[in-house]
């Protein structure tokens, strides 16, 4: 009997023992460390004078037309206005033209304004660039789709012949005199009105260098003009300008002191001096 006893309590003992060490061996719950992401770091801004709205060409900029926005200072141009530098800038350019378009959000190049006491046309022209009007219609002007900043074409077309040497008064010919022109207005309109996508007038005022604009005095004097529009992948690839396609005026030939000159389409050597 005693024995009995001895072998229940050895089996409680060691049961108790198990129990024990695997209590033991379970241990205390892990604890699991989540890291917080490190902060990033503060970006030094400045506020940049930007177009609070869409500004079109020829524009006035007015009170609304301008606001401070805060600017990666790494990223600030130093063409940009700055309100540290100049923080009445937004008063003091809200009497301005817009030479260029903005879009909303584009910092503001003084460059691209032009006050109000000033020549309008004259401003909007680029150094060394003249303005030249020249008669259109629907009719060679594209319809009327040409608007203010394309880039169009200018043909001439004329009688064949001359006074000395006349031809059929039905022979004619074409041929393009200046190439990927810039239109600078139709009449008085320098932008589109109200979304109008046609612009009908009598007078295309376009861009060009001083020579070209001679020659193309010349070429109305000596037939009618037409504009033709370019594609805007057609002017975006000419990155050049205006570029003269057909030499209307005289020539200096090389080695020689005489002038060639034009007269009525037909070049014919003057006299040597």
């Amino acid at each position: 009997m005693k024995s009995a006893r001895i072998i229940v309590l050895a089996i409680a003992v060691g049961a108790g023992g198990l129990a024990a060490l695997l209590a033991g061996n379970m241990g205390e719950p892990e604890v699991v460390t989540v890291e917080q992401p490190a902060a990033a770091p503060e970006i030094a801004t400045e506020d940049v004078l930007v177009a609070a709205r869409d500004i079109s060409m020829g524009s006035a900029v007015g009170n609304e037309g301008l606001s401070w926005q805060a600017w990666p200072r790494d990223a600030v141009n130093p063409a940009y206005i700055t309100r540290a530098v100049r923080p009445d800038a937004a008063e003091d350019l809200a009497a301005t033209i817009a030479r260029t378009p903005f879009l909303a959000g584009e910092p503001i190049k003084e460059a691209k304004l032009v006050r109000t006491d000033r020549g309008f046309m004259s401003a909007i022209l680029p150094a060394g660039m003249r303005a030249v009007a020249t008669p259109i219609s629907p009719e060679t002007g594209a319809g009327g789709f040409i608007l203010p900043n394309d880039r169009v074409d200018v043909i001439l077309t004329r009688r064949l012949g001359s006074q000395s040497a006349p031809t059929d008064g039905n022979s004619y010919v074409s041929e393009t005199v200046l190439t990927n022109v810039r239109v600078l207005a139709i009449d008085q309109t320098v932008e589109e009105q109200n979304g109008e996508k046609v612009v009908v007038g009598n007078t295309a005022t376009l861009e060009m260098l001083p020579e070209q604009a001679e020659a193309l005095a010349l070429a109305d004097q000596l037939g009618e003009l037409s504009l033709s529009l370019r594609s805007l992948a057609d002017a975006a690839a000419d990155a050049e300008g205006p570029q003269l396609a057909k030499d209307m005026s005289g020539k200096k030939s090389s080695g020689a002191s005489g002038v060639t000159m034009v007269k009525y389409g037909i070049q014919a050597p003057a006299m040597r001096r």
